[in-house]
């Protein structure tokens, strides 16, 4: 059965686990074909390649392959592998993978992606992070998995209340391991998971041991002494992020006016698709690194659910309700990963903010997404930080 459209409880003390199955309507399925059959293409420049956004020829192709080639029901009943479960926290339907590893002295991990991702990001770890015994690797590296859907994200649903920060969210995982049982655990996450991670770091909620991440946002403060002798290598971090602040326009968009963004990519399965995949694609820097059916499915879940609006309002929340979030000195014991064509995380501040650093690693491929391109990468990576706190 589906339940992300119903509103959930009001009753914060609900604590009932239910559980949950994918299962897609076919007359949905058939309404966004014929959405997609029948998209009102923009007279874009034909010439212009990704200069003023992502590329019309790119979204025509990756269309052209979702109406003909792509196949939903193959990837739901992949999803539908893994045991899902819903339950409420703090007032907010929280749906979520519970995938537990054979080995009984694993080791419990919370999972959080970001935007524009879903659940899908991680599925191609959940089998060497669970099961290393039937992946050639050690049985002492296993992983218990919680994987959810961030609230207001896919399978979790659209009925969110204002509020719901990285602050809010860390307070939830926190509650959710605990309504688990897991009285010990470690926290990873990317994008908007990297900040939640973090954020379960400044809280320390009983039973946190450590997190892992692939970004620390952590920025210059204005302070000319921080810039006095910054490296080469430095110097072409600060380069970086500033060519994604000049392309990032659903940062600001997002952050502003995510709910007049929205009447078009809850409209628009074409509008959706063009939305996520620019960042997917690196804004045009690396095309097609992500695996096209992983990409099509990642948006298949927001336009199922209907959650362009609920989850763009993250940007918002973030912003506009700072006084709710903890600005504090992350001291909880942290692992970086820094993937080749993502974000470059710069030690001299991320140790300002983070003063218990305990693994630091650069690999030269992988990219926002190391998790869907890179999962021979990041899986070790994640055994060898979390071996250390078993």
């Amino acid at each position: 059965m589906t339940t992300f459209k119903t509103k959930p409880s009001a009753n914060a003390i609900d604590t009932e686990i239910r559980s949950f199955r994918i299962d897609i309507p076919q007359t949905e399925l058939d309404d966004l074909q014929y959405r997609l059959k029948h998209t009102r293409w923009p007279d874009a420049l034909q010439e212009a390649g990704w200069k003023y956004g992502i590329s019309s020829a790119y979204v025509k192709e990756l269309t052209n392959y979702w109406i003909n080639e792509y196949d939903w029901r193959k990837h739901e009943a992949r999803l539908n592998e893994f045991p899902q479960f819903a339950t409420t926290i703090d007032g907010a339907n929280i749906h979520f993978m519970h995938v537990r590893s054979p080995e009984p002295d694993a080791f419990p991990l919370i999972l959080t992606h970001g935007w524009p991702s879903s659940i899908v990001e991680f599925w191609d770890l959940i089998g060497p992070l669970t099961d290393p015994r039937a992946h050639g690797g050690d049985p002492a590296n296993a992983f218990h998995l919680v994987i959810p859907s961030v609230p207001g994200f896919g399978f979790s649903g659209s009925a969110l209340e204002p509020g719901w920060n990285i602050n809010r969210i860390a307070k939830a995982w926190a509650e959710l391991m605990s309504r688990l049982g897991y009285d010990k655990y470690g926290a990873h996450g990317s994008d908007c998971g990297a900040l939640v991670s973090r954020e379960m770091g400044i809280q320390k909620p009983e039973g946190l041991l450590a997190i892992q991440v692939l970004q620390l946002f952590s920025f210059p403060s204005g302070d000319p002494a921080e810039m006095a002798d910054l490296s080469e290598d430095d110097q072409s971090r600060l380069q970086f992020l500033a060519n994604f602040h000049e392309r990032a326009g659903f940062n600001a968009i997002q952050q502003t006016r995510p709910q007049t963004l929205s009447y078009g990519l809850a409209d628009s399965p074409t509008g959706q698709l063009a939305w996520i995949a620019e960042l997917f694609n690196g804004f045009g820097d690396h095309i097609d690194h992500i695996d096209r059916d992983a990409l099509l499915t990642n948006v298949m879940i927001y336009w199922l659910t209907n959650t362009a609006e609920s989850s763009a309002r993250l940007y918002y929340e973030n912003v506009h309700n700072q006084e709710q979030a903890s600005q504090d000195v992350n001291g909880t014991a942290t692992g970086v990963a820094v993937f080749g064509h993502d974000f470059k995380s710069m030690k001299r501040f991320a140790n300002r903010d983070n003063t218990n650093i305990v693994q630091w690693s650069e690999f030269e491929r992988g990219t926002h997404f190391a998790a869907l391109d890179a999962p021979d990468l990041l899986a070790p990576e994640l055994q060898a930080f979390f071996r250390r706190f078993r």
